[in-house]
């Protein structure tokens, strides 16, 4: 069902929506399905570790970890926003999502999407203070401004989501039940289904693009100048490789999370084919949130004798 077929469908009655499905084969539906499972319960996993092995070990009670620990669980909330209504429509018929519903999940994308997008431009900052200032690290970088910064990060998204989720479903969607070429309510193909002029909230959502996605992504930019240029002129090999494996977990998310979401919003609406855009978003729903804890763990010192530590405390617990 295209949604020129759509338009002409009954319009009295509360207005519902359909995903595409990826495919209308029942075996490959089965595949898909169990292998995005799996996929989901390793984020889960993954993410839930890593802020377990930070809560109970005290040494990690530093304002790295405390933004590492949040990011993990805005990952943890971020994808199940999305997975399971997404796993719900894989299989079988296609199952109706109320207005409402979409309106929510869209909102819910919307400000957890841009929460982690803007703690990773704290974290950057952080890696700035503790690499450039040292000696004034702690008294920056303290408690209360590590909350506050946290918070101000969930407040500025909220306000954002909230309003441009209230444009769009003010606007008049024609038909009663119209299908998204994707697999969950995102802005640009629910704004595809509006039977209305959309050049204003396509200008808003490129503004709050730019406020969500460039505005961090440019004082990242900023702040790993400074570091860079910091750890060039430490005199030992042994301090500047020490000083760069802080930032390299951090810099290769940055690089993964921000590229896909900005091929996705930066670019015209009808520059490529839709699908190219789930594919897309499969990268930024499934691959960034699972990529966090490895590349965290793998590449960190602390967190991996962290983890290794309480797991083996974990063992010895039981084993008495």
């Amino acid at each position: 069902m295209s949604p020129s077929d759509t338009i002409h469908l009954n319009q009295s009655g509360s207005t519902e929506f359909v995903f595409q499905m990826f495919t209308s084969s029942p075996n490959i539906q089965t595949l898909l399905f169990c292998f995005f499972l799996f996929l989901y319960i390793m984020i889960i996993c993954g993410n839930s570790a890593i802020i377990w092995t930070i809560y109970i070990n005290t040494n990690l009670h530093t304002p790295m970890y405390f933004f590492l620990s949040n990011l993990s669980f805005l990952e943890i909330c971020y994808t199940t926003t999305l997975i399971p209504l997404m796993l719900a429509n894989i299989m079988g018929k296609r199952k109706p999502i109320p207005f409402a519903a979409c309106a929510t999940q869209l909102f819910f994308f919307g400000t957890l999407g841009s929460t982690d997008c803007f703690l990773l431009a704290v974290m950057a900052y952080d890696r700035y203070v503790a690499i450039c200032h040292p000696l004034q690290y702690t008294l920056i970088m303290t408690p209360r401004l590590c909350t506050q910064m946290v918070a101000g990060c969930l407040g500025l998204a909220l306000f954002l989501s909230l309003s441009f989720t209230a444009l769009v479903f003010n606007l008049p969607f024609c038909g009663h039940i119209l299908e998204i070429n994707h697999f969950f309510c995102d802005a640009p193909p629910v704004l595809y289904l509006v039977c209305a002029d959309t050049h204003v909230a396509q200008a808003v959502l490129y503004v709050i693009s730019i406020l969500v996605l460039a505005t961090p992504f440019l004082l990242i930019c900023i702040s790993y100048v400074f570091i860079a240029i910091t750890i060039l002129r430490i005199p030992s090999a042994e301090g500047r490789q020490r000083a760069f494996s802080t930032c390299s977990s951090h810099l290769t998310v940055v690089l993964l999370q921000y590229g896909c979401v900005s091929m996705v919003y930066f670019r015209p609406p009808s520059s490529t084919p839709a699908d190219e855009d789930r594919y897309l978003a499969l990268v930024y729903t499934f691959v960034t949130p699972l990529l966090n804890p490895i590349i965290y763990t793998l590449r960190n010192k602390d967190v991996k004798n962290a983890l290794k530590k309480a797991m083996s405390k974990k063992a010895a617990s039981e084993n008495l």
